[in-house]
């Protein structure tokens, strides 16, 4: 019997790993068992696919008697006993998929859209799992919440944290942090910890105040997370018609996004919302593959790797969310692969001169999937759809570096020139 198919309570937590159950409003964010990852399991909806289609879109609006969140829209799969007044929400979602014929004919992949995550309230996908998480937090009763952040996390966090009136500890690697990260977690108001160490340290250190002090920890590990991170899939195949496209391409770093797409095909597939599943690539940089490396063995071993990557949200040398990523990719014959650097940054580029704009990780998506349809995996004939995780000015630092300071001048700068306060200069300049 499947194990969204019971007669159990509407939604509780199961071990992936040993099966142990817990009350959905148990505060662990790992099995007290075997310390495996837990997952937030639902009951089959009451409502037929067909009916949960059509009331998902009416609650699309601004209006009073509407549901303005683009996570709360799908509440019935994501957090169904949540009251009115549990929910922090500010809103999130309702995110776009963007066309660009430049970006397309740039991939070789005419039909290619980006659902850009970026225009959530802080500007990253997190504000997706973070209002599930942080509504969670208010429901047990949380005194404090935490995380370990390459900057996202911590900037959805200290949001949330300070729209729920919960104190807030946000930890970050020193110095490896975007500027435009680390300020919004200063100004709304996180205690935030420069730790002497990269992001694997700082989780660690994350888990252990959790442990040991009871503050919830609401890094990707915490299943409520998965829930609102999901409805990026579910919001994506709304926008589609519930007509899946061949691929999503997705940057993985902690692998919470790569589980939680698996997560939501999965489900979404039994529940009779679509008919197949799309293939999942989780895309990485060379410079932080773990995942990408144990997946060229069939995922023999688990690797682990000291990361060093522009992409800073993706420099993740030891991710959590593994055995569930896993799940994905085998799930949906997936691929995971890995991109350069300076191809990272040449998908940005592009990205943003197209008037679409993102953080480098983002642009990974872009970067592997003009490699694949080079190599003949992606089909000329294939929809695919990239996720771009954060707004562009997730990252200024990396923006300014390339187009003012990098020598020799890449193809693609674009230097401002400095010219006299005369029209004629303005004009002789512009060969007008």
């Amino acid at each position: 019997m499947s194990a969204y198919q019971t007669d159990r309570p509407a939604t509780w937590q199961c071990c992936a790993e040993c099966g142990n159950e817990l009350l959905e409003t148990d505060p662990a964010v790992r099995c007290p068992a075997c310390q495996g990852l837990l997952e937030v399991r639902h009951r089959r909806p009451e409502l037929e696919a067909g009916i949960l289609r059509t009331l998902w879109p009416t609650r699309c609006c601004t209006r009073p008697d509407t549901v303005a969140s683009g996570v709360w829209r799908f509440q019935e799969v994501v957090m169904p006993t949540a009251g009115d007044d549990d929910i922090v929400s500010h809103p999130e979602g309702n995110t776009p998929i963007l066309i660009r014929e430049a970006l397309s004919a740039w991939a070789g992949v005419p039909e290619l859209g980006f659902k850009h995550e970026g225009h959530n309230p802080t500007g990253s996908f997190k504000d997706r799992g973070m209002t599930v998480a942080v509504t969670q937090a208010r429901r047990i009763g949380a005194s404090a919440v935490a995380c370990a952040s390459t900057g996202n996390t911590a900037a959805s966090l200290a949001a949330y944290a300070a729209q729920a009136g919960i104190p807030a500890v946000v930890l970050i690697p020193s110095g490896q942090v975007a500027s435009g990260k680390l300020a919004q977690a200063v100004a709304y108001g996180a205690r935030v910890l420069q730790v002497a160490g990269d992001f694997d340290d700082c989780l660690r250190v994350a888990e252990e105040l959790g442990q040991r002090h009871g503050v919830y920890l609401v890094n990707s590990i915490n299943p409520y997370r998965i829930e609102g991170q999901k409805t990026i899939v579910l919001e994506m195949l709304q926008q589609l018609d519930w007509d899946p496209p061949e691929w999503i391409v997705v940057p993985a770093g902690n692998l919470g996004n790569t589980a939680a797409f698996g997560k939501a095909l999965e489900e979404a597939l039994e529940w009779g919302l679509i008919d197949r599943l799309p293939r999942v690539v989780a895309v990485q940089a060379d410079g932080a593959a773990p995942f990408a490396r144990s997946f060229a063995t069939g995922f023999a071993t688990r690797e682990r790797v000291v990361a060093d990557t522009v992409a800073t949200a993706i420099r993740i040398g030891d991710p959590a969310s593994w055995d569930r990523a896993v799940r994905t990719i085998r799930a949906t014959n997936g691929l995971v692969r890995s991109v350069s650097d300076a191809a990272i940054l040449e998908a940005k580029v592009r990205i943003d001169a197209a008037g679409v704009g993102c953080e480098p990780a983002s642009a990974a998506t872009l970067a592997a999937i003009r490699m694949l349809a080079a190599e003949g995996v992606i089909a000329k004939e294939d929809r695919v759809v990239a996720i771009l995780t954060g707004h562009v000015l997730k990252d200024p630092g990396a923006i300014l570096e390339y187009h003012l300071e990098r020598s020799p001048k890449p193809a693609g700068a674009n230097r401002p020139r400095k010219i006299a306060a005369d029209a004629g200069a303005v004009a002789r300049y512009l060969k007008l």
